[in-house]
């Protein structure tokens, strides 16, 4: 899954662990994945041309193919700013997390930073815990206990995107 999806600050990619972008990954980063997909075999005009983006003009010139260049690949875009793009983002930062890339702690701050309060109620509980980071020490809990429940609100976030998701036709 890839998501394209713009934050409060500027448009960020979120790829596949193995792609080697992430939902916070600045465009320059983007135009590093697409040459990695390139030598890794996958190939199309548009993924060319993104990945002849110069670093430099990536702010500007990434977000016109990235589009097409997802299209080649199969994978699904999302416009900027769409509600379905931060979910689908939220989605793939869980999934880190459950699959030991990223930390609970980096999660809940992202979420925090990214999609702030009372913004996106699939967010909603990773923003609340990672106030309750903030405070721990205050209220004496443990970081692993506090690292658990960002893991179960993780599982929870993909058991509730797998039991909407249309069944498989195959």
């Amino acid at each position: 899954m890839t998501v394209w999806t713009e934050t409060r600050h500027w448009p960020t990619c979120a790829m596949p662990p193995r792609c080697g972008a992430s939902a916070t990954s600045p465009p320059p980063d983007v135009v590093k994945v697409a040459c990695d997909l390139l030598v890794a075999g996958h190939d199309g005009p548009a993924l060319r041309m993104l990945a002849a983006v110069p670093f430099r003009h990536a702010d500007d010139e990434v977000p016109a193919v990235l589009e097409a260049a997802l299209t080649n690949l199969g994978l699904m875009y999302y416009e900027r700013g769409s509600r379905a793009g931060e979910e689908a983002a939220v989605r793939a930062f869980a999934a880190r997390v459950l699959a030991g890339t990223m930390s609970p702690t980096s999660l809940v701050r992202w979420a925090h930073s990214k999609i702030g309060h009372g913004r996106l109620d699939l967010a909603e509980r990773l923003v609340e815990l990672d106030d309750v980071y903030d405070t721990a020490e205050y209220a004496e809990l443990a970081a692993g206990e506090l690292d658990a429940e960002v893991i179960a609100e993780a599982r929870r976030i993909l058991q509730d995107a797998h039991a909407t998701d249309p069944p498989d036709s195959t």
